[in-house]
């Protein structure tokens, strides 16, 4: 992150639609425990979050970034220099009451096709939130979201 600053969002953001980025994860949850036989268990290894050895990408949405800023403090964003998360910490998720939709949703052991249809659903409850609070939703690897500045 050196050479500049992230734009603060949380004075362009009301505080409602950080809440309700939060009901939108609470939402998340209740889907994956009204379908336990879809979700598999996991073992919360945090291979997955070494996206470069796990041979895929994590996903996010503006207002889940938005909501990560504010949640930890944009001071505090880490860039992602390596293929893997930088808040994966020995293992562990170090933002893991913050997490992102597409953590939340995945799991190897999963339904594939289970996984797809919540996740097109909870994207489709973020998008609206853009609209609704005059945002632009951009949809974006990781890696992009934390090491580029978001213009708005």
């Amino acid at each position: 992150m050196a050479g500049y600053k992230k734009k603060d969002f949380r004075r362009n953001t009301p505080l409602a639609g950080l809440q309700k980025v939060a009901e939108i994860y609470e939402w998340i949850e209740r889907q994956i425990y009204a379908k336990n036989n879809l979700v598999g268990q996991c073992n919360a290894c945090g291979r997955c979050c070494d996206f470069d050895a796990y041979d895929h990408r994590l996903y996010v949405s503006t207002p889940e970034i938005i909501y990560l800023a504010a949640s930890l403090g944009v001071e505090n964003l880490k860039p992602m220099t390596t293929g893997k998360c930088p808040y994966n910490i020995d293992g562990r998720c170090g933002v893991y009451q913050y997490r992102f939709a597409g953590c939340r949703i995945f799991s190897c052991k999963a339904d594939v096709d289970f996984q797809s249809r919540l996740t097109e659903a909870a994207l489709k409850k973020l998008k609206s939130l853009c609209t609704e609070y005059e945002i632009p939703y951009l949809y974006t690897d990781l890696a992009s979201a934390l090491n580029s500045p978001i213009v708005f």
